[in-house]
């Protein structure tokens, strides 16, 4: 039987179902096998589908929790005498959502106002489901013996703070001490003390004040408004920080052309949206603009600020007037709309760091990290880099999300960045973006120092004739300038891609850092986020047409890549054939590099060749690969080429929504790694951490 949580919302505004989706997420980075449940379903706000809770966890990780029963059935059930009805398509739910679950996570109903009976029913909901409570409850600006007058309150309702079901409390929205800002994405304020003074009462979680999880975007205020679409541009990328109107002269308004603003000025302001066109062309990414009283851009201005639209800019038209418009805007409510998924990561994300989920999983005495789920893989994944302090430089130092990147990975402690760049350039970037800087972020001046490495890089290369004018040249590439500094044991790895191709970051590694012992190639391996578990593709970036011996050396290597992050390595040589049943040169290199690889690596749990689906699904493997090791359960999947890998890779990542961490590059001396020129503020993050980890095992500096 699970160990069962129910969380109840303590006052008004406690931010249940975040805290809920965040201790659900803090638990599955554990490695805990969790359920979430939410018995019964309350529409908030503007919502006419799915409830958000269930429809969040349902599409942010691998659980199925069961479909909430509607609320106003629930009392209808109640009133009528029925209570023995619903509790028993409750605990069939329980036990359908719960499965092999070590703990269960509930959310309770809250205090709806217009309507009765929600505490009644979570009290009966904690007996029926023999849970323990948690309390839930929003400080803001509450007064704190107010606050705590609340707790002792709810607790009461369960045989109060002592010797009653109340485990402890969860405390959201504290105000920190301190106002600074801070990196968006997965910058976060450090953890708070507890400011509660209830000797009785666990503390559990301090969740931070964080208006970014606030912030919605521009395509909600565009739905809220019924706006007509002047210019799209980036309408659901773009996410709203600030609101002002602008009605001043230009001069006098140009501190608020900020990052995240949403504008709204009347419509015939044309210096107004000169400026903000202005704005965007100098890097900062608006919001969004509202042009109101339903006036249109002149055709001549609409051509001038035409290059600003390429950057992405949204621009919306009302027919109401900036007073209303604004009056509108604040009726917005805080919800997390149903679609937007991003934002419901962030936040579970956030509330997930500030929740104790030792002490949870202490008490209800569940075994720790039974499994590597993608959430745990990537919070080992930062822990570990975070453990080891490594410094990575960045040659792209003045790309936006790199700069987040770096923002994000010093503020979390992932990795001292280097970014190599114009200083004034990047702090105008990272000014734009709204992002401060941590010190442990280095900016670096390539003009002040390329000189130092001429010598050192003509060392390197004597063998090819290259001449001291020929590396001066080189060096002017940042790339090579920051392999030259990984080559001498200034920086622990390099990360690169966000703007370069696959090849301007490899071609310098390959030249100057060289391929590490034992490694015949220089290969990539992609760590594929499954709903269930982490899988490991490999080669899907970087070899085009490996030969049998490539290919046995491209498996070991993927092996041991997945072993050294936590993956146990089952690897499976895939082909369009398994085992003796076809034929042909393309099949034949595969069984070829199979029998290589078992005669360089005996130790390795290793089968081919095997289709795609006798490698990972048990029902098909027993069929055409019953006698097989790997068959079923693999967790490294070799590809033949690079056709096949990369096409498989997409095709998951895009069709299945799944997140693809790398390339990671493996088999260089000193770690070097790769973007995609469509990363993700998040992806250059875990790439970094990736590349932070691989830095243990490097090999001795090349030789020239």
């Amino acid at each position: 039987m699970p160990h069962t949580f129910y969380l109840v919302p303590s006052g008004p505004g406690a931010g249940l179902t975040s805290v809920a989706l965040g201790v659900v997420r803090a638990l599955d980075n554990r490695g805990i096998r969790v359920a979430f449940l939410k018995p019964v379903g309350q529409p908030g706000g503007d919502d006419r589908g799915p409830e958000r809770s269930t429809y969040f966890v349902r599409h942010t990780s691998a659980l199925e929790p069961a479909v909430p029963i509607p609320f106003e059935e629930a009392r209808r059930l109640t009133a009528a005498g029925r209570s023995d009805e619903l509790l028993e398509r409750v605990m069939k739910a329980y036990h359908g959502t719960a499965r092999d679950a070590d703990v269960v996570i509930v959310e309770g109903l809250i205090d709806a106002h217009e309507t009765s009976g929600e505490a009644e029913l979570n009290a009966l909901l904690v007996r029926t489901l023999s849970a323990e409570v948690i309390l839930v409850g929003a400080l803001g600006s509450t007064p704190l013996e107010e606050f705590e007058a609340r707790l002792r309150f709810t607790a009461s309702q369960y045989g109060g703070l002592r010797g009653g079901k109340v485990l402890g409390a969860i405390v959201n929205r504290v105000r920190p001490p301190e106002d600074r800002s801070r990196p968006s994405g997965f910058g976060a304020p450090p953890k708070l003390d507890s400011p509660l003074t209830l000797p009785d009462l666990a503390v559990i979680g301090v969740v931070p004040e964080n208006p970014e999880l606030l912030s919605y975007r521009t395509s909600d205020v565009a739905r809220h408004l019924g706006a007509k679409l002047v210019h799209e541009g980036e309408l659901n990328e773009r996410r709203v920080k600030k609101i002002a109107m602008l009605a001043r002269t230009v001069p006098n308004l140009v501190s608020t052309l900020i990052a995240g603003a949403l504008l709204i000025t009347p419509g015939d302001r044309t210096d107004v949206v000169l400026a903000v066109a202005l704005a965007a062309l100098n890097k900062v990414p608006l919001a969004g603009l509202i042009l109101t009283g339903n006036y249109e851009i002149p055709p001549r201005v609409f051509e001038l600020i035409r290059p600003a639209l390429e950057t992405g800019l949204p621009i919306l038209g009302v027919a109401t007037d900036t007073w209303d418009t604004a009056q509108a805007l604040s009726r917005l409510t805080g919800e997390i709309p149903i679609d937007d998924l991003e934002r419901a990561e962030r936040v579970m994300d956030f509330v997930a760091k500030h929740v104790d989920a030792d002490f949870m999983v202490r008490h209800a005495a569940a075994p720790l990290e039974v499994r590597l789920s993608p959430a745990a893989f990537c919070y080992r994944l930062t822990e570990r880099a975070r453990a080891l302090d490594r410094r990575i430089v960045l040659p792209e130092g003045d790309e936006p999300r790199t700069v987040q990147a770096a923002a994000i990975c010093g503020e979390r402690g992932i990795a001292r960045c280097v970014l190599l760049g114009d200083p004034e350039e990047i702090h105008h970037v990272a000014g734009a973006q709204g992002v401060l800087l941590p010190p442990n972020v280095e900016i670096v001046d390539p003009r002040e120092i390329r000189a130092r490495y001429v010598s050192q890089l003509v060392e390197l290369r004597k063998h090819k004739g290259l001449t001291p004018l020929q590396a001066a040249e080189l060096l002017e590439d940042n790339v090579w300038l920051g392999t030259m500094m990984l080559a001498r044991g200034e920086v622990d790895g390099l990360v690169s891609g966000a703007v370069h191709s696959t090849a301007n970051t490899i071609r310098p590694a390959l030249q100057i850092i060289k391929t590490s012992p034992g490694a015949k190639v220089v290969s990539s391996v992609f760590f594929m986020c499954l709903p269930e578990q982490v899988v490991v593709y490999g080669d899907c970036a970087v070899i085009p047409e490996p030969d049998a011996e490539t290919l046995a050396d491209i498996a070991i290597q993927s092996a041991d890549s997945a072993t050294r992050f936590g993956i146990p390595a089952r690897v499976a040589m895939i082909s369009y054939s398994t085992g003796e049943s076809g034929s042909g040169e393309d099949v034949e290199k595969v069984r070829a590099a199979t029998r290589r690889a078992r005669e360089l690596r005996p130790d390795l749990a290793l089968d081919g060749p095997l289709q795609y689906d006798a490698a990972a699904i048990p029902d098909v493997a027993r069929t055409k690969a019953p006698d097989s090791p790997v068959a079923g359960k693999a967790t490294v999947f070799v590809f033949p080429d690079l056709n096949t890998g990369n096409t498989t890779y997409k095709a998951v990542q895009r069709s299945a929504h799944v997140v693809s961490i790398g390339p990671m590059l493996q088999g260089l001396r000193r770690p070097v790694n790769d973007l995609s020129r469509g990363a993700l503020i998040e992806d250059i993050v875990y790439t970094i951490a990736l590349t932070a980890i691989q830095s243990e095992e490097k090999a001795d500096p090349p030789r020239a």
